[in-house]
């Protein structure tokens, strides 16, 4: 727990570090996701292709999108952008350099979604299966006979084991596709391993006061939250002590005028009581003094 909290704090402490942590847990979580997912391809011609590419292109696009609103430098690019041109001038190459770090880090966990889908093949094969040409796979008494719309639903139920008759025929149609979509994955990982290698040796050669501006900013937003965190402790501590302190004054001050209250309350219930014994004993004078005289 100690090693665990050691880490967290040195993660909080270093942005850098601290977004690259949470683009690593968003991609483990993709794969994660991806294989908890129950797929089921509908089979029917009207939705398999939507089915098939929606699940390849709809959760990436939430996967990207929650890069953004995890990644904390978005505030501080919308406030850099935002803010009133004062002593310090906007620096476009600072803003696109920022924009451009966020949305690399936002791609990673999409990039993994659609990598994980394309080698798995189900999506592919939901989506594709109704363009298959099934003479390719040499069973033309199959098809024999059978109009273009009763194929296409033939075609379209070979996503589905259950409802397949022909099992030769799907597995070999399976592998086809999957092979395909394979073969797609493997492109998208080279293609999208190249760019981040371009983007990685190119950007600096340009951009270099960019990056090193960038950087500095990055460094100066974590000690400036550091401190100003610690300020916003020190400040509250002595704040809730004052409070605190007039508190515990105000209950003093309640509870003397609570103990003068009531030692006023006993003194004039002592001299209403001196009254009344007073009065009686006048009235017992004036009632002696009328029997002596009858």
């Amino acid at each position: 727990m100690d090693k665990f909290r050691m880490m967290f704090q040195f993660l909080q402490s270093n942005q850098e570090s601290f977004m690259n942590g949470i683009c690593g847990i968003m991609a483990l979580a993709s794969a994660q996701m991806y294989s908890a997912f129950e797929f089921s391809c509908p089979c029917m011609p009207e939705y398999n292709y939507t089915y098939g590419i929606g699940l390849l292109i709809i959760p990436p696009i939430w996967f990207f999108m929650l890069g953004f609103v995890l990644n904390n430098n978005v505030s501080v690019l919308a406030e850099e952008w935002r803010r009133p041109i004062g002593r310090r001038k906007k620096d476009p190459s600072i803003l696109r350099y920022m924009f451009c770090s966020i949305t690399q880090r936002s791609l990673i966990a999409p990039a993994v979604w659609v990598s994980v889908t394309l080698m798995d093949g189900k999506s592919f094969l939901c989506a594709f299966s109704v363009s298959l040409d099934i003479d390719k796979f040499g069973n033309y008494s199959l098809v024999k006979g059978m109009s273009e719309t009763e194929k296409i639903k033939l075609l379209a139920k070979i996503p589905c084991k259950d409802l397949f008759e022909h099992q030769e025929l799907r597995v070999a149609a399976s592998r086809y596709i999957k092979c395909i979509s394979q073969a797609c994955g493997w492109m998208f990982l080279l293609m999208m391993t190249l760019t981040a290698f371009l983007i990685r040796a190119i950007r600096p050669c340009f951009t270099q006061a960019a990056f090193l501006k960038t950087k500095y900013w990055s460094h100066y937003i974590d000690i400036e939250r550091k401190m100003f965190d610690e300020t916003c402790k020190e400040h509250a501590k002595s704040f809730a002590k004052v409070c605190i302190h007039q508190y515990f004054e105000n209950i003093s001050g309640e509870m003397r005028n609570l103990h003068h209250h009531h030692s006023s309350k006993d003194e004039s219930d002592d001299e209403d009581e001196d009254k009344k014994r007073s009065d009686e004993d006048k009235l017992l004078d004036w009632r002696t003094e009328v029997v002596r005289e009858g």
